[in-house]
């Protein structure tokens, strides 16, 4: 039986950190992991302690091991288990070594009346997505066999279209097979990603769609060219409720100081 007096389950997703073997490694001006520190510190004083974090990608820039371990280390901050999947930069297979080593390559969690599918959309090589046979696969038998808890599902490419002409073309290129598997199943509530470095929440027939500021720079919204927006790195902050409702925010964090420089063309 549901207790109805459960505790929520708090959930923090970081994405993005692109995370360099060098110290110093920046992207545009602003020094990886000095912008992550500064959301992990944030993370602490408004929120405090997650029960769960979700690494959603693009953990490293250059994929390299050093900037994995990096990233392991910082996120020791939080006392609880992390689960991490690949972005277009990194070295998956890597990052999945690495995660076992800390416990955070487990591709379906569960925790009280709430699963969460963590799904690797990175094609070796390329900036787009798409999800593999397998995954799909995964996908597919793992919402038949829990009908009964709520689902987030996770990944790293969007997989609708967001409003940025130059990203159109490197979201989720298998998008209709992915949205006919989730619309057969009604228990699934959020579907969350990273990539496209800006805040956004929408829904498509019933299921809230999420993306998530970086915790370094920002894509510009609603741009036709690349572009980057001058706002502060920032983290989502989810509760999950027993009876399927959830809460979420999305938090920056203000205070950092960084000089962006925005006339680049890419990076």
């Amino acid at each position: 039986m549901t207790n109805d007096k459960a505790r929520p389950v708090r959930v923090l997703q970081l994405t993005d950190p692109h995370l360099m073997a060098d110290p110093a490694g920046a992207l545009l001006g602003v020094t990886t992991r000095d912008s992550l520190d500064a959301v992990i510190d944030k993370v602490l004083q408004t929120h405090g302690q997650p029960d769960l974090v979700l690494a959603t990608g693009d953990i490293t820039q250059d994929a390299s091991e050093q900037a994995y371990r990096v990233f392991g280390e910082r996120i020791k901050a939080f006392q609880c288990p992390s689960y991490w999947i690949a972005g277009n930069h990194d070295d998956a297979a890597l990052l999945q070594q690495i995660a076992r080593e800390h416990d955070a390559d487990r591709k379906h969690i569960i925790r009280d009346n709430w699963q969460i599918l963590m799904l690797d959309s990175s094609v070796p090589g390329k900036v787009h997505g798409a999800l593999a046979e397998d995954e799909l696969a995964f996908l597919e038998q793992t919402l038949a066999a829990n009908p009964d808890r709520s689902a987030i599902v996770s990944l790293h490419h969007h997989p609708v279209d967001i409003g940025c002409e130059w990203m159109s073309d490197i979201g989720l290129r298998n998008r209709e097979e992915f949205w006919q598997l989730i619309e057969r199943f009604p228990q699934v509530k959020i579907v969350l990603w990273g990539h496209v470095h800006q805040a956004l929440d929408t829904e498509r027939n019933g299921v809230a769609l999420m993306a998530s500021p970086s915790t370094c720079i920002q894509f510009e919204r609603g741009s036709r060219k690349f572009s980057v927006e001058d706002q502060a790195p920032g983290y989502r902050w989810l509760t999950l409720y027993p009876d399927g409702r959830f809460d979420s925010e999305v938090v920056r964090a203000e205070d950092y100081i960084f000089d962006l420089e925005t006339g680049s063309n890419g990076y």
